[in-house]
């Protein structure tokens, strides 16, 4: 899809615009959060524009199929403007060196002229805008002309309400300056990290698994840090109304780097396609200026002999004077070793064990591409059969294209270095929709739809990723009756149902081998992979678990449960004993567990057998009746008693009768008694005091008067 024109109203006469775009941003103060467009003062942001509508080299660069166009967007990532696989071919920036690089692998070019003719109608109606708030027209909300995209001040208000509304789910931490605020504590941003968890749950000695993704490090890449953003709502939002929302809240932790570079996103929010960061001692005072971060990191820097990134300055793949060199770089870098031990070995074929905890994703646009390391060999890297499970599962949900991020050519210095370089933790590169630019239209209905999914499920295995992706998906757990609603109360055995699949994989780029389905289980209030958790084994819907995708069914017991919400568990095992991540739906007890009356002895006497057809008894107050023909004719009753509860029994017989009532544990001893006169009711109770339920039996006996079907009948009632 091609990206929208922003689309703005002129406002102004094509002279009075004139004079306001000549002193368009003056000198004016800056907040700390609130940089001005153009701190350094050495060009306006006017001339910058103009700068951007004189760059002409761009080609439509007709690639000769799919895969090579894949590893061209990957490779050649700085200098792509737009992406037609329909159309067959990219938009490019590019110089003649390059152009040879590509026809080398079969590309041929043309002229992109319409895309030049929409971009420089885009940067004229940013220009318009600039002009209107420079003449004091009211500050626009978001990016103009893209109003799903807030800016990084936006972005970090919207972050503040979630943790104001939730501030036990959320919190801030400082990871570090970005380069402006390095040279003016009054200019530039902290890269402000937003850590969701819940803190009222105690972390385990090892900690709790952590998620980390950042997002924006190519500032013009509009969709990564709304979609970001959207994740933390999608968290903090649904804590305690989505199951699964609240379990990786409660027992996992995740780390969003929302602006990874604020000062460059600044400067894209203008309009100009802005990639690095503004580091002004490299190709000053021009829109080429600064370091391209995602080449900046130490681990894996420059070491492809200049394929993978570049030593001019001017360069939109300027790896920087040295390894780390930048601050936003040095911020990141500190931040991952902060969340994860080294697991890995110096080698670069040692492995992490697959036991390994954490998963870092770098965030970016655009190319419809899920990455894994390595980038810069085509060797893979040794946890890759992992890494590549793991890939075709995210690749599944947003249908890109999963593939180790080596392309025509290879990178260096990229965000992986740290994490899954050093530390051994699982790393991905999302590479989100068609354009930088991207049309809300599009990022509505593409790219959150498709790409919070995939983000969930990285929320969810992140606790092993290199071996939990690998076991079988469980989907729609739910609950019978009204379980999961209003709730039912203690004691009740719910029905639970579900589904669990072993395909879900993206097989576009190779296939991932499939197996069948051979267990599922469920657990209440206690994960699965916690101390205490104590499985109810699910069964198979046909029967049998013999095929990669089955139907689960299975009942819980729900006795001695407290009144509240409590999540259930649900998680399913493969043929190669893997067990896949879990899926959660609430289950809620609304109070008091009902009681269950059932009859010991039905069937000693036709007067028994009437009973039983009233019986078992299991609502509060709820009662039975019956006769006795014979004296000593006593019918037995067993009672389920939660802890905490009183059970009340009393027996009310016919005027011309006596029958006495008592109350047994489930040994024979007496706990309560009572035997009245003719007529007379005889009420008997008992407290478990207990952390358990209680099985009691009740006793009635006719002990005097007449007999008979309606002279020896009586009622007898239960409640607790």
């Amino acid at each position: 899809m091609k990206p929208k024109a922003p689309q703005f109203a002129p406002k102004f006469a094509p002279t009075v615009l004139a004079a306001l775009v000549a002193a368009l941003f003056a000198t004016q103060p800056a907040s700390a959060q609130a940089p001005a467009p153009n701190p350094e003062g050495s060009s306006s942001l006017h001339q910058l524009l103009e700068m951007e509508k004189q760059a002409t080299d761009i080609w439509k660069a007709y690639f000769p199929n799919l895969e090579v166009a894949r590893k061209a967007a990957i490779s050649f990532h700085a200098n792509l403007l737009e992406s037609d696989y329909v159309g067959g071919f990219l938009v490019l920036q590019l110089d003649a060196r390059e152009m040879e690089r590509l026809r080398r692998f079969g590309f041929r070019f043309a002229p992109a002229t319409e895309f030049i003719e929409r971009r420089n109608r885009a940067l004229t109606q940013f220009q318009i805008e600039a002009a209107r708030r420079a003449a004091g027209a009211p500050e626009a909300r978001s990016i103009p002309g893209y109003a799903c995209y807030e800016t990084v001040e936006e972005s970090f208000a919207a972050a503040d309400a979630l943790i104001a509304a939730r501030p036990t789910l959320g919190s801030w931490a400082n990871a570090g300056p970005s380069w402006l605020k390095t040279q003016n504590a009054a200019t530039g941003y902290d890269l402000r990290v937003l850590k969701l968890t819940n803190s009222a749950v105690p972390a385990p000695a090892e900690g709790k698994p952590k998620l980390f993704a950042n997002s924006a490090i190519h500032a013009r890449e509009y969709t990564t840090a709304p979609l970001m953003l959207e994740f933390a709502r999608w968290l903090v939002n649904g804590y305690g109304t989505d199951a699964d929302a609240t379990w990786i809240l409660d027992h996992h932790e995740v780390h969003l780097m929302l602006h990874t570079n604020p000062d460059g996103r600044k400067r894209a929010e203008t309009g100009l396609s802005w990639r690095k960061n503004v580091d002004n001692n490299f190709c000053a005072n021009t829109n080429t200026r600064g370091v391209d971060l995602n080449r900046n990191f130490t681990n894996g820097w420059n070491t492809t002999a200049g394929q993978g990134s570049s030593s001019n300055q001017c360069s939109l793949t300027f790896r920087g004077p040295s390894a780390g060199s930048e601050p936003e770089t040095q911020a990141i870098e500190s931040y991952i070793r902060s969340l994860w031990p080294d697991r890995r070995g110096p080698g670069q074929n040692d492995p992490a064990p697959a036991d390994t905890s954490g998963i870092h994703l770098d965030i970016h646009s655009y190319s419809q591409l899920v990455l894994w390391p390595w980038g810069n060999t085509a060797t893979p890297a040794p946890n890759g059969a992992a890494l590549q499970t793991l890939g075709r599962r995210f690749a599944f949900f947003n249908g890109y294209t999963p593939q180790q991020s080596i392309g025509l050519y290879p990178t260096d210095g990229t965000s992986d270095g740290p994490s899954y370089g050093e530390l051994g933790v699982a790393a991905y590169t999302f590479e989100l929709g068609t354009a930088f630019f991207e049309s809300c239209a599009s990022f509505e209905a593409n790219i959150k739809p498709k790409n919070l999914p995939a983000l969930i499920y990285a929320a969810k295995v992140v606790r092993t990723p290199y071996i939990t992706p690998g076991g079988p998906d469980v989907l729609t757990p739910a609950l019978a009756g009204t379980a999961s609603s209003t709730g039912v109360a203690a004691g009740t055995v719910v029905q639970l149902t579900a589904s669990a699949t072993d395909t879900r994989f993206n097989n576009t780029n190779g296939t991932e081998a499939t197996q069948n389905v051979t267990a599922a289980e469920a657990t209440i209030g206690t994960p699965p992979w916690a101390a205490g958790a104590v499985p109810i084994a699910l069964q198979a819907g046909d029967g049998s678990f013999n095929s990669p995708t089955e139907a689960l069914t299975g009942s819980l017991p729900t006795a001695g449960l407290p009144a509240g919400q409590h999540i259930v568990y649900v998680r399913a095992q493969d043929a190669s004993g893997t067990w896949g991540p879990v899926s959660a739906v609430f289950l809620n007890i609304n109070g008091a567990p009902p009681l269950v009356v059932s009859e010991v002895e039905p069937n000693d006497s036709p007067a028994n057998a009437q009973l039983l057809a009233t019986l078992p008894v299991t609502v509060n107050g709820a009662s039975a009746s019956g006769n006795r023909s014979q004296r000593e004719d006593p019918d037995f009753f067993r009672v389920s008693l939660a802890p905490g509860r009183t059970l009340a029994a009393s027996v009310t017989p016919n005027p011309l009768t006596g029958a006495a009532l008592t109350i047994f544990d489930s040994s024979g001893n007496v706990l309560a008694a009572s035997s009245l006169g003719l007529g007379e009711t005889n009420s008997a109770s008992w407290t478990n005091t207990g952390t358990t339920p209680a099985t009691l039996l009740l006793r009635v006996l006719r002990n005097a008067g007449q007999q008979g079907g309606v002279n020896g009948a009586w009622r007898l009632t239960v409640s607790d």
